[in-house]
């Protein structure tokens, strides 16, 4: 069930604390684009450190690359995408909108927000093809010959690289290319806040296998995909997987599954599961004429390898986190004893933005200030640290719960008793340590702290 409610308190956090803002903001913005504040792009990028290391340093089948934005326009030609990477489009004569043809029934009208774009009233042309791509052009002269596009996706620049990695890494079937980077879709209705987008990103890997072994390999790679979303705090529970009908498939496909996701504005695809057999080798070894072909010294045979793609988007995966953390709870206030709603980020720690706040109990005694800087200096060596000596400390704690920092250390009285206690006083220094989720306080020697609270983010 949609949740319009929930969805923009989200977004309002998102603005509010700084981890998305739209994109031009101050020139009215521009539809389909968004910019990551300093907590969002931590975010985002802790994503897409901890998808890389899953791929490239946790496992030995898989290396990286990072391929260009702009390529040879008969990439795009021998993909088909030129031809055919197109959405259906109808227009509204009545409210001057533009609309896919195949979400009518999902897509409120402009004017009659109530009423979908199907039930509306409004008088819709013909269905047309739109191409997504957005063209552009290489070097001075805007002529045909000289055209290219934005990558749609990520994924060409792995399989026209093939043969390069395949003999640079010295891997065998079966084994992966994995890429991470920027994509453009010239999307006809952006919509649903960062999940569908014009400028995105993409989190792919490319995994050739021998062709019989394709339908194995596709089932492998839902099991392991579906773990690693849960190690990112999105439950199964909360992922529907949809094997996605053939008629529904690309016509060269042999399988795909979409994993979906429950979010506020309705369950839709995170990430796509396809087994696109070797079609993508075979065009663009068809079009460039040069052989492709992996050398089996096995068997002693030459042949193209099929390829299991496992697709991510980062936004979508770094709006599902958004999601899946965001809580509001009543609690007593833990210096009042008064009511109150607490919103608090529930991000496991190794995606958390913020790792740990450092708090001087008060900002006004220069022995706490001290000792609470020289141990956010201690940790930033390590982890992102925060430092807040304004405000009660309770309402310090607030603001590392709304932006989802799973510890808090404060320098408080006691860690200057246990300085002045004896000759081995450095061992006894201890700091009061709290849990975002519990809200339970304990005391921590700060020798001990560093060790701790790595351990804890590593999960």
């Amino acid at each position: 069930m949609a949740q319009p409610q929930l969805m923009e308190k989200i977004v309002g956090l998102c603005k509010r604390r700084g981890f998305i803002f739209q994109s031009s903001e101050i020139y009215g913005g521009l539809n389909g684009a968004w910019d990551y504040g300093p907590l969002g792009a931590d975010l985002k990028k802790n994503i897409k450190d901890f998808w890389w290391k899953s791929m490239t340093q946790y496992r030995d089948d898989i290396v990286g690359m990072d391929g260009s934005i702009l390529m040879n326009r008969n990439v795009w030609k021998a993909s088909g995408h030129e031809a055919t990477f197109s959405d259906p489009m109808v227009d509204c004569k009545t409210c001057k909108g533009r609309f896919r043809a195949d979400q009518l029934t999902s897509t409120p009208c402009p004017q009659k927000p109530s009423k979908m774009v199907n039930t509306c009233g409004g008088e819709l042309t013909e269905p047309r093809s739109f191409n997504l791509m957005f063209k552009t052009y290489v070097g001075p002269v805007e002529d045909d010959h000289n055209i290219t596009y934005l990558r749609p996706e990520t994924a060409q620049a792995i399989f026209v690289q093939f043969k390069n990695i395949l003999e640079v890494s010295r891997k065998k079937l079966p084994f992966g290319i994995a890429q991470m980077g920027k994509a453009f879709r010239n999307e006809i209705n952006p919509r649903n806040f960062i999940f569908r987008s014009r400028e995105f990103e993409q989190m792919e890997v490319e995994f050739f296998v021998k062709p019989e072994t394709g339908k194995e390999w596709l089932e492998q790679w839902l099991k392991d995909r579906l773990a690693w979303y849960e190690l990112i705090g999105i439950p199964r529970s909360k992922i529907h997987v949809l094997d996605v009908p053939q008629e529904d498939r690309a016509f060269y496909s042999g399988g795909t599954y979409d994993l979906e996701y429950e979010f506020p504005f309705g369950i839709q695809e995170l990430e796509g599961i396809a087994y696109r057999t070797d079609y993508d080798l075979t065009q663009h070894q068809n079009a460039s004429g040069k052989p492709l072909e992996y050398f089996d010294e096995e068997t002693k045979t030459k042949y193209l390898p099929h390829v299991v793609e496992p697709s991510a988007g980062v936004d979508r995966t770094c709006l599902a986190v958004l999601c899946e953390a965001y809580a509001e709870e009543t609690i007593k206030d833990e210096e009042t004893g008064k009511e109150e709603t607490r919103i608090v980020m529930r991000f496991v720690p190794k995606l958390a933005p913020i790792k740990v706040g450092i708090f001087p109990l008060l900002k006004n005694k220069p022995e706490l200030v001290e000792k609470a800087k020289a141990l956010a200096a201690t940790l930033r060596k390590t982890m992102t640290v925060f430092y807040d000596e304004s405000g009660a400390i309770g309402r310090r704690y607030r603001r590392m719960d709304e932006v989802g920092t799973p510890f808090g250390v404060t320098i408080d009285f006691e860690t200057l008793e246990g300085i002045r206690e004896g000759e081995n006083a450095g061992l006894k220094e201890t700091v009061t340590l709290r849990h975002r989720d519990s809200m339970k306080q304990e005391r921590i020697a700060i020798a001990d702290l560093p060790a701790y609270l790595l351990k804890q983010i590593e999960g």
